[in-house]
C-alpha cells in the first residue's frame, strides 16, 4: 500500500494513490506512441487506491483517472475523461497545450460549473514518470560538514551558470554546469563548503499568459 507514489524494486512497480471521495481509480499506462491501457485498482485501504504491477519498468508513463462524484457546489470534481497527474510523481513528461480538454467547464458555458466537460484530456495532458530510485555513488562520500561550520551559498542552477563563459554553453543551466570545476572553484574562494538550491520543480507556462506575450 505504502509508500505513496510509483515505487520501482528492481522487478516491478507498486502504484498507490490517495482519495477519499473515488468509487473507481483506474491507473492509465501509456506507450511510446501514446496509447493508453487502463488497469483498474481493485484493492484500497484506508482511502489509499493500490496495485503492485511487475514487469514495469523506470520511464513508464501513466496517470490516474478517478470515478465518483461530480458535484462542484460541494467540491467533487471526479471526472474519469480526465486524465490526472499522482500528486507523489517523481518526474513529469510533457506539458499541457490549453485544449479545452484540459478545463473542468466548456469555454461557452465558463459560467456553468455544473455542465461537465466530458472530452478526453490524455491526449494534452503532461503524464507522469516511473523513476529509478537506485543510484551508484562509486567512491563518492558525504562530507559530512557540522551545521556549525556550513558557509552556505543559496543559488539557482541557470542563473549560476548561464554568463559563466568557463562552463561549455550544452551544460549552462544544468546540474553538470554547476558541478563544473569553474564553478567549485569559485565557490571554495569565497570560502563556501555548501550550496542550497533555489526550488527546483516541474512548472507550467499559463497558456492566458503566453497568449498575451
Amino acid at each position: 500500500m505504502y509508500p505513496l507514489g510509483a515505487t520501482y524494486d528492481g522487478a516491478g512497480v507498486n502504484f498507490a494513490l490517495f482519495s477519499q471521495v473515488a468509487e473507481r481509480v483506474e491507473l492509465c499506462l501509456f506507450d511510446d506512441q501514446d496509447n493508453e491501457s487502463r488497469v483498474e485498482l481493485t484493492e484500497q485501504n484506508s482511502y489509499v487506491w493500490h496495485t503492485y504491477l511487475p514487469g514495469i519498468q523506470p520511464g513508464q508513463r501513466y496517470g490516474y483517472r478517478i470515478h465518483g462524484p461530480y458535484n462542484p457546489s460541494q467540491g467533487q470534481w471526479c471526472n474519469p475523461n480526465k486524465l490526472l497527474l499522482d500528486p507523489y510523481a517523481k518526474a513529469i513528461e510533457g506539458n499541457i497545450d490549453g485544449d479545452e480538454s484540459l478545463y473542468s467547464y466548456w469555454f461557452n458555458d465558463s459560467s456553468n460549473p455544473s455542465n461537465m466537460n466530458d472530452l478526453d484530456s490524455a491526449p494534452h495532458m503532461m503524464k507522469a514518470a516511473v523513476i529509478n530510485p537506485f543510484f551508484d555513488w562509486g567512491s563518492d562520500r558525504h562530507p559530512y560538514i557540522p551545521y556549525s561550520d556550513c558557509v552556505i551559498y543559496e543559488a539557482h542552477v541557470r542563473g549560476m551558470t548561464n554568463l559563466n563563459k568557463n562552463v561549455p554553453p550544452e551544460i549552462r543551466g544544468t546540474y553538470a554546469g554547476l558541478a563544473h570545476p569553474s564553478v567549485i572553484e569559485y565557490l571554495k574562494k569565497l570560502g563556501v563548503n555548501a550550496i542550497e538550491l533555489m526550488p527546483i520543480h516541474q512548472f507550467i507556462n499559463d497558456p492566458f499568459l503566453q497568449e498575451k506575450g
